[in-house]
């Protein structure tokens, strides 16, 4: 134990509610060692987080830490068992011992509060600094997390930061009592790749600095290749594979390992599906698991397009009449005004962008945080009102239909939101809001039938019949997403638009959405605008790419040219950012 910073023994918790007992950490047991960086990877559920605020001693009712033994070794001290420490003394060693970086800065930071006045309540709590003392600290920490403008931001709210921001304050509240354990709970998660690899960078760079241990938490196996140099994968609480990275990504023993690692879309392949966990695995009643044959290479080559086919598509959308035809574009936002209300200053979201989808085409819009994607993809629907430019919906000008004219169109236009919890209403059964829009539109006949349609729906999006009457809130994330997607087909759509609808999800979750959104799209032919900011998505399931940045269209073209051939620097900047892997 002198060279480990931290020992987990037998961990056991679980969530007990009425006569019910879950265990979701299934006595495992993980060593970090000195100036190490573990990375923990499995899905949604896995035990990943559990575990990690068990270390914390951060579990609440009805969730109990029910066996097992944690030591860490703080520097000149014998190693100390966690889970035997009084609750003060657990105190001190939060945020001062041990700190965490959580998954969602914008729920962890406080809105009411400065981002510089949450920063330095830890450094005043821990290090009894004056406020002046806590103050100095703060911008030194803004500084060393690669903050723009340090000073400013001490006094700003979270919701006046982007995403990227928002992460580095969190980034720099954690180091700030210089920890020797830092727990990064998924602190990449529906990050623009480029943020992403900026903040891999900078945990790695801090890490060096300080010498400090790291638990780096996470769904995405490439994001491991980044920054860790051992793995632990989990698996329903279990630990199912262990060891150094290239070792794990090269020779993968277990089966679920090798379905992560061939979820995600390849780099050098068109694929007709992505392969997914069940290609690699299956778990029988008792939850035994069963390794299917097979190797990630040969499933990967089976299910590759053969490049005829990929020129034959090529061709018939070519001959395809275009659906959408947008000239000139502009979307812009007022910022600052005179006193007798005249704009001075514009926010130029989307700026003179010309473009026209075909037929039955997926077109991928692709760019960072704030270049204008989601604010394009409103103003195509009227959304948000575009103040100028012209866009053509089967040669129909949009900008020039009523209110009540847009209304009858919408059956025609759909958006599949990113964030599916948010798009439903949580006292609604998803069978009353698949419904909702077919009452609207009055579409397929009386109650019965509409309810019968709504079963198809489901079965079309691989939910069974039963779950008509459950809530939002009983489903997991996939699962909702699949929700939203029957209720946008249940208007039969010709044109939809996904709004970074797999942005949240596990890499595995997220394989099988999009090869949902590719069966139903060759089932039912309709056209679709994907949004993203992650490249490999949206070169996986698109057939042109259009990049954009500050609101203007920098370039586009044919999916895998503009992936193998970038033309335009920003693109090129994309490109280097997406994980590799080993």
């Amino acid at each position: 134990m002198l060279s480990t910073r931290v020992e987990i023994q037998d961990l056991e918790v679980a969530f007990r509610t009425g006569q019910t007992t879950t265990t979701a950490v299934n006595r495992i047991s993980l060593s970090i060692g000195k100036g190490e960086i573990v990375g923990v990877v499995g899905e949604s559920g896995s035990g990943k987080s559990v575990t990690a605020l068990s270390l914390m001693r951060l579990i609440d009712l009805p969730g109990v830490i029910s066996g097992g033994k944690i030591f860490y070794e703080a520097a000149g001290e014998p190693p100390v068992n966690l889970l035997q420490l009084p609750d003060d003394v657990m105190r001190s060693y939060r945020g001062n011992e041990i700190a965490m970086i959580f998954q969602e800065p914008m729920t962890a930071l406080n809105p009411l509060h400065t981002c510089g006045e949450q920063v330095a309540e830890a450094i005043r709590l821990h290090r009894r600094s004056t406020r002046k003392a806590a103050r100095e600290q703060v911008t030194a920490l803004f500084e060393k997390v690669k903050l723009p403008d340090p000073a400013a931001i001490m006094d700003r709210y979270p919701h006046e930061l982007s995403g990227g921001q928002k992460q580095r304050v969190m980034i720099a509240m954690a180091i700030s009592c210089q920890p020797r354990l830092l727990i990064a709970d998924e602190p990449t998660t529906a990050l623009d790749v480029t943020v992403q690899k900026a903040i891999l960078e900078l945990l790695r760079e801090l890490q060096q600095q300080m010498d400090m241990s790291v638990i780096f938490i996470t769904h995405d196996l490439g994001v491991v290749a980044e920054i860790a140099t051992r793995v632990v994968v989990m698996y329903k609480g279990n630990i199912v594979e262990e060891g150094p990275v290239k070792a794990v990504f090269r020779q993968p023993q277990h089966p679920y390992t090798k379905g992560l690692l061939a979820c995600r879309p390849p780099l050098d392949k068109r694929l007709v599906r992505l392969p997914v966990i069940r290609d690699f695995m299956e778990t029988d009643s008792q939850g035994q698991i069963y390794e299917k044959a097979g190797v990630i290479g040969e499933l990967v080559q089976s299910l590759e397009i053969p490049a005829a086919v990929l020129r034959q598509r090529e061709q018939q959308l070519a001959a395809a009449v275009p659906l959408l035809e947008v000239t000139g574009l502009k979307t812009w936002f007022p910022v600052k005004r005179s006193i007798t209300g005249k704009v001075l200053q514009w926010s130029k979201a989307v700026d003179d962008v010309s473009f026209e989808v075909r037929t039955g085409e997926t077109l991928g819009l692709v760019g960072e945080s704030g270049c204008g994607k989601t604010t394009l993809g409103r103003s195509l629907l009227q959304l948000v009102p575009p103040t100028g430019g012209s866009i053509l919906y089967r040669g129909q000008e949009l900008r020039s239909l009523s209110a009540a004219g847009m209304r009858a169109l919408r059956k025609d236009m759909q958006l599949i939101f990113q964030d599916p919890y948010a798009s439903l209403n949580p006292r609604q059964t998803i069978g009353a809001a698949i419904l909702e829009p077919m009452q609207v539109h009055g579409l397929y006949g009386n109650a019965r039938q509409q309810k019968g349609k709504v079963l198809e729906l489901l079965e079309k999006v691989n939910l069974p019949a039963d779950y008509y009457n459950r809530y939002p809130h009983e489903f997991s994330g996939g699962q909702r997403q699949r929700i939203v997607i029957a209720r946008a087909l249940a208007v039969e759509p010709s044109f939809i638009i996904c709004d970074e609808s797999v942005a949240a999800l596990d890499v595995s979750i997220q394989a099988q959405v999009l090869n949902l959104l590719i069966r139903l799209r060759e089932e039912l032919g309709f056209t679709c605008i994907f949004i993203s900011h992650d490249l490999s998505v949206v070169r996986f399931i698109s057939d042109r790419i259009m990049v954009m940045q500050r609101g203007k269209m920098v370039e586009t073209g044919a999916a895998d040219a503009v992936y193998n051939h970038p033309q335009h620097a920003y693109t090129q900047q994309l490109i280097a950012a997406i994980p590799k892997g080993i």
